[in-house]
C-alpha cells in the first residue's frame, strides 16, 4: 500500500472549523515564549516550565492571561511534560474522554509548535504509516530512492527533531505496534531498501494515547509497552471541575460555530454533567441512592457533544437559550445504547431520581417527552 504524499490545503485561520492548537493559541504560545527564560530541551519551542503552564494556565509578568487547556492534577503535566524531555516515549492512558488527545496536541504544539505529525491508529493501519511508504509511479520509473520514498510523519519528526503523536496505539495491529520499537529504543529507522537509516535528530519524541477499554483489543507487546512512560490522566474529580471543563470546551466549540455563549446555559450544562456522573458512579452525588449505570461510557466528551447540540437547537431553533428541551435528545442518545437494557436503566433513573427533585421538573418533563418520541 502507498501512502499518498498530496500536500494538505491549508484553509485561513479564521475560516478552519477546528485550527491546529498552534493557530489557535499562537498568541498565547508566543508570550509564553518571550518571557520564558527557563532552560529549553534542544529544538523546544518552550521550555518545561512554559510547557507546564501552557496546558494548566495562568497570568503571565506582562498581564497575558493562559487559559488553561487541561484540568486536572498538576503533577500529571508535569511528569508528561518531563518524560517528553528524556529519551522516553509518553504514553496517554485513560477511559474515553478524559482529554488524551487534547493533551497530546497541545503538548506536541508547546513543545515542538506542530501538533500535525499525526498518525491516527485503527484497526486497517498500514506499517508505512508509522514508517515510510513509496511513491510507486516514481518507484516504477526511478527504482528505490529518496525521491520515490514518503516519509511517515514519525520519520519526518525523526529528521526535524519533533514531537510525533499516534492516536489510538491499541487499535493498531500487533504487528504495526511493534515496528515503533526499534525507533523508540534505537532512535534509527532503518530502510533496507536504501541501505540507509535516519536517525532521529535531538529534541525527537513521540506521544502515543491508548483508551484502557481497549484491553484486549491489540494489547502492547511487553518489548513496547518499556519503551513508554505510561501516564493515566483520570475522570474529573469532582462536579465543579467536569462543569469547568465541559463549559469551557462548548464555550471554544460554540465560537467557532457562532452558538450563544455559554452562560445562557449553565444551569443545564450542570445538570447534563451531574446526570452522567452519577449513571457513571452508579450512585446520586448526596451517596443515598444507588443507580443503575448504562453499558456506554458517559465520558466528559460525550458531555460536551451533547450541550454543544443542544446549543445549536437552540441557536438555531429556539430562543438562543439553552433549555432543558435542547439537551434532552441529545442526552438520551447517550445514555441509551443498547436500546433493551440502557432504556430501562434510564426510564429508572428518570422515575427515581430526577422527578424526585424538586428544581429538575421541566428537565424531568422534557427527557420524558423525548424518552416517548
Amino acid at each position: 500500500m502507498s501512502v499518498s504524499a498530496v500536500p494538505p490545503v491549508e484553509a485561513p485561520a479564521e475560516e478552519a472549523l477546528r485550527p491546529h492548537a498552534e493557530t489557535a493559541y499562537a498568541a498565547e504560545l508566543a508570550a509564553l515564549a518571550a518571557a520564558d527564560d527557563r532552560p529549553r530541551p534542544a529544538r523546544w519551542l518552550l521550555s518545561p516550565w512554559a510547557v507546564a503552564t501552557y496546558l494548566l494556565g495562568g497570568t503571565l509578568p506582562d498581564g497575558t492571561v493562559v487559559t488553561p487547556k487541561y484540568v486536572g492534577p498538576r503533577r500529571i503535566v508535569e511528569v508528561a511534560v518531563t518524560t517528553l524531555a528524556t529519551d522516553r516515549a509518553l504514553l496517554l492512558l485513560g477511559v474515553p474522554g478524559t482529554a488524551k488527545t487534547w493533551v497530546s496536541e497541545h503538548l506536541a504544539a508547546a513543545v515542538s509548535g506542530d501538533s500535525t505529525l499525526l498518525v491516527q491508529g485503527t484497526a486497517g493501519t498500514p506499517e508505512e504509516a508509522v514508517r515510510y511508504g513509496w511513491n510507486y509511479a516514481r518507484l516504477l520509473a526511478e527504482g528505490p530512492s529518496r525521491g520515490a520514498l514518503v516519509p511517515s510523519p514519525v520519520m519526518r519528526a525523526m529528521a526535524e527533531g519533533r514531537t510525533a503523536r499516534v492516536e489510538e496505539l491499541t487499535r493498531i495491529p500487533a504487528d504495526v505496534q511493534d515496528s515503533l520499537i526499534t525507533i523508540l529504543s534505537e532512535k534509527t529507522l532503518p530502510i533496507p531498501e536504501l541501505g540507509e537509516e535516519v536517525q532521529a535528530v535531538r529534541g525527537f519524541n513521540l506521544i502515543a494515547t491508548a483508551n484502557d477499554r481497549d484491553r484486549g483489543v491489540n494489547e502492547l507487546s511487553s518489548a513496547l509497552r518499556r519503551r513508554f512512560n505510561t501516564v493515566v490522566l483520570p475522570l474529573p474529580a469532582s462536579l465543579e471541575e467536569e462543569v469547568d471543563i465541559v463549559s469551557r470546551r462548548v464555550g471554544e466549540l460554540g465560537r467557532s460555530l457562532d452558538l450563544p455563549a455559554v452562560p445562557s446555559g449553565s444551569a443545564e450544562i450542570r445538570r447534563v454533567v451531574t446526570v452522567f456522573r452519577e449513571l457513571r458512579d452508579g450512585v446520586t452525588a448526596d451517596g443515598r441512592t444507588k443507580v443503575k449505570s448504562p453499558s456506554g461510557s458517559l465520558s466528559t466528551a460525550e458531555a460536551i457533544s451533547v450541550v454543544t447540540s443542544g446549543l445549536a437547537l437552540a441557536a438555531h431553533f429556539g430562543d438562543g437559550v439553552l433549555r432543558p428541551a435542547d439537551v434532552a435528545s441529545g442526552l438520551l442518545g447517550a445514555v441509551v445504547r443498547d436500546p433493551a437494557a440502557d432504556r430501562l436503566v434510564w426510564q429508572e433513573y428518570l422515575e427515581s431520581v430526577v422527578r424526585e427533585r424538586d428544581d429538575w421538573k421541566d428537565f424531568y418533563r422534557s427527557c420524558r417527552e423525548a424518552a416517548q418520541r
